[in-house]
């Protein structure tokens, strides 16, 4: 985030506190900068209602409404109707797998190869 400051959002009153650095305490887990971060290192795909479009291994982040964002993996269990996959994510309970997919609006959805380098 350093290296790329320009990229990402500067919403956030830590980052101002600290002359426009990075929070290392939470910037790394806000939706909106995880969002850009796998915009610029992966692969953004369409949002879609199609269940198919998702995979295991996708990132898809949601808006809950009222400015929250939220965010989930795709993972290689499918829903008990066969339709889509399960989505691991945390939304207070600690991490939970369950058929959410569609709960919230999507905002975005990534596909994510890391590489050696994460400039």
């Amino acid at each position: 985030m350093l290296a790329h400051r320009s990229a990402y959002p500067h919403k956030w009153a830590t980052s101002r506190r600290n002359g426009g650095g990075t929070d290392t305490n939470i910037d790394h887990r806000r939706v909106p900068n995880l969002m850009v971060f796998f915009s610029r290192k992966g692969q953004a795909l369409p949002a879609s209602l199609n269940g198919a479009d998702y995979h295991p291994g996708d990132v898809v982040a949601w808006d809950l409404g009222r400015g929250i964002t939220h965010v989930g993996i795709v993972v290689d269990q499918k829903s008990a109707d066969g339709g889509r996959y399960l989505i691991v994510h945390n939304i207070g309970a600690g991490p939970q797998m369950e058929d959410v997919l569609f709960n919230w609006k999507i905002i975005g959805h990534y596909r994510y190869w890391p590489s050696s380098s994460l400039n």
